[in-house]
């Protein structure tokens, strides 16, 4: 598939701003910089961040086993997913497909940038892409394909082989939001990235890895994606403390490993607990570290938790989940609360 002709032709001609910490990337010691208009007295953040984040990216293409010149860093993964509806739709012309119940900064985005959302529901039994009804939907202005797998809210990973097939049968972008992935035994589709030139993965520091604070969102795709996404990014749009900071967490490797084992170990145990609830009918199978359940009234079980001081995700307007709530996995503490709340209402 040629990327090329997918590209906005405003995108392809445009010539991107060159900071100063672009033009010069030197990084020997004591050289003294008078290029960039900045204060020059020293106080850890005086100075413009790295715009490449060449040592954050570096870590990462050795985690993720992707060379550093297929990764973009985004203010988090929003950011990432903009700059993609920016690069391939036209305003007022191009459309992206969706697959309600999903992630909802998707549709946002579209509509911000003027670009027309197609929405091909879920299937109703399984929450899986249905293939043949987004083919059907599809046309010759159709850019992006969203898919969130795991999905939010509802859990569930898509099944490869119709992954595989939209990659081969979708003649547009393919965007695998893998931001729940690490709570997950599916492999990630990183491997494939020099199979499908038109696949593009976004993952994320914001929840396995304990940092969506810093608010930091990874976007993984060929070359020759990547290096128009950098043209288009804001110069320095990865700010210094987020650099450092993620450069610090991501090397607490063991910290983060426990972590996820104690997120995984606690889902199991709640979804027990859930499932012995007389209010609830139905647990939904998950890889992320949240459990959707559905409830007989999600409305009045939602606020009845509130009064007790417990904030959950009331999920009951979206497409096909109807009186489901979603909850995220806390602490063994804070479950063990919920549980008991649980059992009083």
């Amino acid at each position: 598939m040629s990327i090329q002709h997918l590209i906005r032709t405003t995108i392809k001609a445009l010539k991107p701003y060159s900071s100063a910490r672009d033009e010069f990337k030197g990084l020997k010691d004591n050289l003294i910089f008078l290029d960039a208009n900045e204060n020059p007295f020293e106080n850890g953040v005086n100075r413009y961040p790295d715009p490449q984040q060449q040592r954050l990216k570096l870590l990462l293409s050795e985690m993720k086993n992707v060379q550093p010149e297929q990764i973009l860093l985004g203010n988090g993964s929003d950011e990432v997913l903009d700059l993609l509806i920016r690069m391939f739709c036209e305003p007022n012309q191009d459309n992206i497909i969706i697959l309600p119940p999903t992630y909802g900064m998707y549709e946002v985005l579209a509509d911000i940038n003027a670009v027309k959302t197609i929405k091909v529901n879920l299937s109703a039994s399984s929450f899986q892409p249905q293939l043949s009804d987004i083919l059907e939907r599809a046309n010759e202005y159709s850019k992006i394909l969203f898919l969130c797998s795991p999905n939010n809210p509802t859990g569930n990973s898509f099944e490869a082989s119709t992954i595989e097939s939209l990659l081969r049968t979708f003649k547009g972008i393919v965007v695998i939001d893998e931001a729940y992935i690490d709570f997950s035994n599916k492999e990630s589709w990183l491997s494939q990235l020099h199979n499908f030139p038109n696949l593009v993965i976004t993952q994320t520091l914001s929840k396995a890895y304990g940092m969506a604070g810093i608010r930091l969102g990874m976007c993984f795709a060929s070359t020759e994606i990547i290096s128009t996404l950098n043209k288009i990014k804001a110069p320095y749009n990865i700010n210094e403390l987020t650099q450092k900071k993620a450069l610090e967490g991501l090397r607490k490797h063991s910290a983060l490993k426990e972590q996820i084992a104690s997120i995984l170990t606690e889902r199991s145990t709640l979804a027990e607990a859930l499932d012995h609830l007389p209010y609830v009918e139905k647990i939904f199978p998950t890889d992320a570290n949240f459990i959707m359940a559905k409830v007989d009234d999600a409305n009045q079980r939602y606020q009845q938790l509130i009064e007790k001081g417990v904030v959950i995700r009331n999920r009951t307007s979206q497409p096909l989940c109807e009186n489901c709530l979603r909850f995220t996995i806390g602490t063994n503490e804070e479950n063990r609360r919920l549980v008991q709340i649980l059992k009083t209402l």
